[in-house]
């Protein structure tokens, strides 16, 4: 098993995270990975405890770029997309967090399938990163019309091959819930994607379950489905009513 992979870090807001999250890439039992921490203008200390964490720990494998002004996650994910090095493409909230064997799984279960594009299972965890015990399971494999009503796919647990699916396919779009409309356009482009139904990430909810974050996710979904995807209000509705039942179940 081998190749380069490119983990790519988006850093908005996240000085009490950071750190943590870095640590959990060191940690990692594959070693053949380079981080690129895309900072986005944050007005926190995100920026001086990358700094400082850099400085201890002296790891060429890392590198911090920097945008001129905020432009948001999909524009920053999208320089380290161009910036990367590495065959294979994962994303890394920067509040999330990785099991160690988290690449190494993913990659060997990537090479098991010659998939182009794979994920995994994940747990939800609170403000102190601990687990909660709620356990997302994933299906073996999701085509695009599964993915309409199911967008079961996390970011932080994704994986692509380049050598499989071009780089250019995986310029984020600059919409909201760009992961997700992201996600919807590879599959339409006729790739499957994997799940490898392990719990490899914890995903933090500390300040991302507010109502009003809920009903903007509502809005956003629907937005792909009528501006993204363009299907009809019929079929957006039934998606969605889909999508928004499964999207309850993760959560109970």
């Amino acid at each position: 098993m081998d190749g380069l992979i490119s983990i790519i870090v988006p850093v908005y807001k996240v000085e009490n995270y950071i750190e943590e999250t870095i640590a959990c890439v060191e940690a990692q039992t594959y070693s053949d990975w380079e981080l690129l921490l895309v900072e986005d203008c944050s007005p926190d200390r995100s920026l001086e405890i990358i700094l400082h964490t850099l400085e201890r720990l002296g790891d060429a494998r890392i590198r911090l770029l920097r945008q001129p002004v905020n432009k948001g996650a999909a524009r920053a994910r999208n320089l380290g997309l161009r910036e990367a090095r590495g065959r294979y493409i994962a994303y890394l909230d920067g509040d999330d967090l990785w099991v160690p064997e988290k690449l190494e799984r993913e990659l060997l279960f990537m090479k098991e399938k010659g998939a182009a594009f794979v994920f995994s299972g994940y747990e939800f965890a609170d403000g102190q990163g601990r687990g909660t015990g709620k356990i997302v399971h994933v299906p073996k494999t999701l085509s695009y019309r599964q993915a309409l009503s199911n967008t079961t796919i996390f970011t932080s647990t994704v994986m692509f091959d380049t050598e499989k699916i071009s780089r250019d396919q995986l310029e984020m779009p600059v919409v909201k819930s760009e992961d997700t409309a992201l996600w919807f356009r590879v599959l339409r482009n006729g790739y499957t994607a994997y799940g490898l139904d392990e719990n490899l990430v914890k995903y933090r909810r500390a300040g991302k379950s507010l109502s009003s974050n809920k009903l903007e996710a509502l809005r956003r979904i629907w937005n792909l489905y009528r501006r993204q995807e363009g299907l009809s209000p019929w079929s957006s509705a039934w998606h969605f009513c889909l999508w928004a039942v499964r999207a309850v179940k993760r959560r109970m």
